[in-house]
């Protein structure tokens, strides 16, 4: 509300709007709604912290850099500025993506990032380029652009299917395969949001202020500009973000004019301001700017290297940036991350994704020192660059002995993850021993053919030996029947050969209240005959239903080459599940 009011105020003038957008803000904390999740848990100008949910709280973060450009009103600018810090050094994603919990769809406590769990609504990233333009138009650093470029080509794109047509919520930074975009929802906001976005692209790549004319964003386009009343046009040349070369020429403006370049964050060595993230190798990026082939030079103000000169029809500026393939690492604060790495080039984020691979890239070790080979894929996923690098896999043989396996890592940008069905993803890979997570000791369940009702990738999750910590625990791959609800489903296991089989534990997943899963209404156990029907199993033990521990069954012991575990689903949720083990 607050953003469409200024927005009245600046069509009409009428300063009536601004006064409302601004009492909406004031009244925060002083009515009788005091909660965080929609961020009225004290005054606006007392608040210092990202809290609640994360849309509503970008929306009005961005609403309140509006007030604060609009009325020049100090302690408002200090208040957003103190939110924004608090974001970018302990609350945003490598992606760009905000808000950490599934509960609330909201921000989490500081440095509470999750990868498997990461909600990173899409209409977040959206509001996360609301606030960080905003926040360049109030200031003129070109730090915000630093984010919201980030942002742009990582956690807000993703959250959009490359044909257009389908749609993501969550975009968590890994994933066991319980992910796949959608073609609509009950609740569309993010479709209809992401729609309204990418239309409105165009109005973010130029600024002008007075005689200053700021280039932003860089890919190919023409714009046309006012600078003191008198039109220029400018059109860019480039394959940004794939390489880092851009064409400038000037079409139209015999004027002088001070032309400001954005010189990246991520070509001065800085991932996102801030200390949150580092680059974790001895790379050095550089950058060259021409002007009709003579070189510029200049210290970089506030992130912009500035060319002040009469410009005139047919006058090229190229600039280059050194585009390679960086190791980042995060805080140490962050634990998800700890151990582990990420990998970009320029702006882009990249991901291992198991069509690209023939091990679980969840189970990869990445070489200390990594060398990468980036290769041109223009066929692949509408047109994109991989990354290839030597790495391990940690595996346990039949004896329990761990052995490690040399490959070839193969990783896209995260943006087109989710494409080619659902499966194994990592973001953050583990370069620490520590961190990795073993192929586990091959049992029964893990050896067998596994099948269900409801046929997703994750379904490989649930024989892979990881069970979770307690019932919160969502660092580890799970399976679900959702959308499924008040249903009989089914899993089965058949054995690679006849086997005796006694007794069966399930771990349930259960994402109360916010998710959709419940633990099951009820659940039994059932082994193939001889005759090659389904026959309960006798004897049986109270069959649990509680989430996240053991719910263990003992039985009479049968011979048998297959079991199956049948599930009633609660009659307004659907039901899940950590791991099924038989023994």
């Amino acid at each position: 509300a607050e953003m469409a009011l200024v927005r009245l105020y600046l069509v009409t003038g009428d300063r009536k709007y601004l006064d409302q957008a601004k009492f909406f803000l004031d009244a925060r904390g002083y009515t009788s709604r005091k909660d965080a999740y929609s961020q009225a848990h004290k005054p606006v100008l007392e608040q210092d912290e990202a809290v609640g949910h994360a849309v509503r709280a970008t929306y009005m973060y961005a609403g309140m850099a509006d007030v604060a450009a609009i009325t020049g009103d100090s302690s408002y600018i200090k208040a957003v500025d103190k939110i924004w810090e608090n974001i970018v050094n302990k609350k945003i994603y490598i992606t760009g993506g905000i808000g950490s919990r599934h509960a609330g769809e909201a921000f989490g406590d500081n440095y509470e990032l999750p990868n498997l769990s990461a909600y990173n609504e899409t209409c977040a990233a959206i509001g996360n380029v609301y606030v960080n333009y905003r926040l360049f138009l109030l200031h003129g650093d070109a730090k915000y652009f630093d984010v919201l470029e980030r942002t742009l080509y990582n956690g807000l794109i993703s959250g959009v299917s490359l044909d257009g047509g389908s749609f993501f919520y969550p975009n968590p930074l890994a994933s066991a395969g319980g992910y796949s975009r959608k073609p609509w929802f009950g609740c569309a906001c993010c479709p209809s949001n992401i729609s309204r976005f990418i239309p409105s692209l165009p109005g973010y790549v130029y600024a002008v202020k007075d005689d200053h004319v700021y280039v932003n964003l860089y890919m190919g386009n023409r714009g046309e500009l006012k600078v003191n009343n008198k039109k220029i046009v400018l059109e860019q040349e480039t394959s940004y973000p794939w390489n880092g070369d851009i064409r400038i020429r000037v079409v139209k403006g015999a004027l002088p004019f001070t032309m400001n370049l954005r010189i990246p964050g991520w070509v001065r060595n800085e991932v996102l301001p801030g200390d949150l993230y580092r680059y974790d190798d001895e790379q050095k990026l550089g950058y060259t700017v021409t002007v009709n082939g003579e070189a510029v030079e200049g210290e970089l103000q506030k992130g912009y290297l500035q060319i002040e000169r009469k410009w005139k029809k047919g006058d090229v500026v190229e600039v280059h940036f050194d585009m390679q393939p960086r190791v980042v690492r995060a805080n140490e604060k962050v634990a998800a991350d700890r151990g582990r790495v990420a990998v970009e080039c320029g702006p882009i984020v990249y991901c291992a994704e198991w069509p690209d691979n023939d091990f679980d890239v969840l189970s990869v070790l990445m070489n200390r020192t990594p060398k990468f080979e980036v290769v041109e894929k223009p066929d692949l996923l509408y047109g994109i660059n991989q990354i290839k690098t030597q790495a391990q896999t940690l595996e346990y043989d039949e004896s329990g002995r761990l052995v490690a396996k040399d490959h070839t890592l193969t990783m896209i940008p995260y943006y087109a993850w989710a494409h080619r069905g659902a499966g194994n993803m990592a973001v953050w890979l583990p370069n620490e021993v520590s961190a990795t997570r073993p192929v586990a000791i091959p049992t029964l369940a893990s050896k067998s053919k596994v099948d269900a009702s409801h046929k997703v990738k994750s379904l490989s999750s649930i024989s892979d030996g990881l069970v979770p910590k307690d019932e919160n625990d969502r660092t580890i791959p799970y399976y679900h029947w959702w959308p499924k609800k008040n249903s009989t489903e089914w899993i089965t296991y058949e054995f690679p050969k006849p086997s005796k089989v006694s007794s069966s534990t399930v771990y349930w997943f259960d994402d109360e209240p916010w998710g959709g899963c419940r633990v099951p209404q009820s659940w039994k156990l059932y082994y193939k005959d001889e005759q090659g029907g389904w026959t309960p199993v006798s004897a049986a033990g109270t069959y649990g239903t509680k989430k996240g521990v053991p719910n263990t069954v003992e039985f009479t012991p049968v011979q048998t080459t297959a079991m199956k575990l049948e599930v009633v689903l609660p009659k307004d949720n659907s039901a899940g599940v950590f791991e099924w083990e038989v023994e």
